[in-house]
């Protein structure tokens, strides 16, 4: 009886953790995938993070957003996604918030 309820508990954190990291990775419902040509507030609002200003002048800017990944169990993220604006559009960006570090 003691191994049953032992491995009970164990399939249940494992279920558990499963479910936050699947979690971790999805973008939320309402979202507009990242697009060239976005403003800053719409790219921060796509991402679901603020933007940290890095560098530049007002409308050629470089922003940093740091993944909220906080509560997630599996997550080891602390990567930024660095952002470069060019008269107050998004023009590149850099980094990968959709894999995991190996």
């Amino acid at each position: 009886m003691q191994r049953f309820a032992t491995l009970l508990v164990v399939l249940v954190i494992a279920l558990g953790v499963l479910t936050d990291a699947s979690r971790a990775q999805q973008r939320p419902p309402n979202s507009v995938p990242l697009a060239f040509g976005m403003s800053a507030n719409q790219a921060s609002q796509s991402l679901g993070v603020p933007l940290n200003y890095v560098r530049g002048t007002p409308g050629n800017e470089l922003f940093v957003a740091l993944p909220n990944v906080r509560g997630s169990v599996l997550s080891r993220r602390s990567d930024g996604l660095y952002l470069q604006f060019g008269k107050g559009r998004l023009i590149a960006w850099k980094g990968d918030w959709g894999t995991l570090p190996q």
